[in-house]
């Protein structure tokens, strides 16, 4: 399984240590990083997502990133953009795309609270998606129900 991760260079002091985590969960769930890319802000990682997503040694991305609360609603107009780019994105190339990005509406002692469960969720879920869309394709229905988990 091989898995590209696109992590954002703002707040850096959060994004540095989810990406640590990130890399580490991968490697205990034997999942291969063929690619870290790093974006300048979230707002950006979508378009290098799907560049990642065209590449035949990628089988899903994880986007990691922490949109912290300033003095406007910003947070939330990027958050919200984001997050619906990445399932489009996702739908697109039929590949998982995870959500770990961390926002809005937080404050930085919040996103440093989340570094682990955000690095380590979204490596998961892109690990049990690749492994469960590998399972529908090799599936056929002979009369009992198939569950794939």
């Amino acid at each position: 399984m091989r898995l590209a991760i696109v992590v954002s260079e703002f707040n850096h002091d959060v994004t540095y240590l989810m990406l640590q985590r990130a890399l580490s969960h991968a490697k205990f769930l034997g999942a291969t990083v063929t690619y870290v890319v790093r974006a300048p802000g979230a707002y950006d990682i979508p378009l290098l997502v799907e560049k990642l997503l065209r590449k035949d040694d990628v089988d899903a991305v994880v986007a990691l990133g922490a949109i912290i609360t300033g003095a406007t609603k910003h947070d939330e107009v990027i958050a919200h953009q984001v997050a619906r780019k990445l399932v489009d994105l996702a739908e697109k190339y039929g590949k998982p795309v995870t959500l770990g990005i961390s926002g809005p509406g937080m404050n930085r002692m919040q996103a440093l609270e989340r570094v682990d469960d955000y690095a380590r969720r979204s490596v998961e879920a892109a690990v049990k998606l690749v492994r469960r869309l590998r399972a529908i394709e090799e599936a056929k229905f002979e009369g009992e129900t198939v569950y794939i988990e």
